[in-house]
């Protein structure tokens, strides 16, 4: 790819801001609007992964929430907002996390078919099966409680595992619960409250402290004005 191709990763001297679609990109917007920076083209609509901004010298790139911090890591991008659940999972490696942006916020939950004996299932010394994305969190969770998981390592419809007789808990994030309720699940325990974080490539913060500086700056602004809901 040509480097004066417009959809090229922009040089050392631009910035990269990685984002996932959905809830973090929109909740990420007013905090870019108060560093001064307009994403210009809307990702739901686009099928462009690299998105232009108003400022020329920042671009956002698209990517899987549970691939934001590799990228952030590897240096693809300069920096980027990731949930307190996939910096967990990844383990925040070759990161710098400066700020709790204190948007996406959610929880982290064990939830159980309505009228499974959970408290009976988590005696020490009992055996549990549970579904999750989020295996490094499940493993550590039920570790501390004494008792012995299978864990199945599931990527999406995870409400689906219990009513088929996969497992006899998931663990998810939650956010309304609407989704538990209509599948007949009940949430039995909070493993952990789960915001967004700012994260930013080492490296990058030490090469590119005069770029980034001022729109960390502005994060930490705006976000110590959002309310904490956790």
């Amino acid at each position: 790819m040509s480097a004066s191709s417009p959809f090229a990763i922009p040089a050392s001297g631009q910035l990269i801001l990685a984002l996932s679609k959905g809830r973090i990109f929109d909740d990420t917007l007013p905090l870019l609007a108060a560093a001064g920076i307009v994403v210009t083209e809307d990702p739901e609509t686009s099928r462009k992964l690299i998105l232009a901004t108003n400022d020329p010298n920042v671009r956002v790139i698209i990517v899987r929430a549970s691939d934001v911090p590799t990228y952030v890591q590897y240096g693809a991008a300069d920096f980027g907002v990731a949930g307190k659940d996939v910096l967990m999972e990844h383990g925040g490696e070759g990161l710098y996390q400066p700020i709790d942006l204190k948007i996406a916020a959610c929880r982290m939950s064990v939830a159980v078919n309505a009228g499974f004996d959970y408290d009976s299932a988590v005696r020490q010394g009992a055996r549990l099966r549970v579904a999750t994305k989020f295996v490094q969190t499940a493993r550590e969770h039920f570790a501390a409680k004494g008792v012995h998981v299978d864990l199945i390592k599931l990527y999406g419809s995870m409400e689906l595992a219990p009513l088929v007789g996969l497992s006899d808990a998931i663990v998810d994030v939650v956010s309304t619960g609407n989704t538990l309720r209509a599948n007949n699940l009940v949430e039995v325990e909070t493993i952990m409250q789960i915001s967004s974080r700012l994260i930013v490539n080492q490296a990058a913060l030490k090469l590119k402290r005069e770029r980034l500086q001022p729109i960390l700056d502005a994060f930490e602004r705006a976000s110590s004005a959002i309310p904490s809901t956790l």
